[in-house]
């Protein structure tokens, strides 16, 4: 988790360094008559950056919240007797859990989507599990 926060902020530091980079912006560099500061532009720049911050934590709290439900997942499949969880994949994406791979019987298969289910946050388990033959 603390690996995934360092590189959501490096990638929030690249991106406002491609901002400025595109907008013109240099460190240092003074107001010039082909280029004045004025208070609008700068009340404008500060708008747009504080919507694409907003927006760059909006989808980091996403991926955070669904990297948790996924982890929880694993866990309770990892943790059960009777599913082999080395051989399920499991994906989630707003509220939809897809368990995929292979299960030996059909009680494996039973409980996999159950613990899925249980597992709060999860409103719908798309089973796309297969039995071994």
């Amino acid at each position: 988790m603390f690996r995934f926060l360092f590189r959501l902020i490096v990638l929030l530091i690249v991106a406002a360094a491609i901002y400025a980079y595109t907008t013109g912006w240099r460190p240092g560099a003074v107001a010039t008559a082909e280029r004045p500061v004025d208070g609008a532009s700068i009340k404008e720049v500060g708008a747009e950056l504080g919507a694409k911050a907003s927006e760059a934590a909006s989808a980091a709290q996403t991926a955070i919240a669904d990297g948790s439900i996924t982890a929880k997942i694993k866990a309770k499949l990892a943790l059960d007797d009777t599913v082999k969880s080395r051989n399920i994949n499991v994906d989630y994406s707003n509220g939809v859990v897809t368990l995929s791979g292979q299960v030996a019987t059909a009680a494996e298969r039973k409980r996999a989507l159950d613990l899925a289910r249980e597992t709060n946050g999860v409103r719908s388990v798309d089973d796309k599990l297969t039995m071994i033959r």
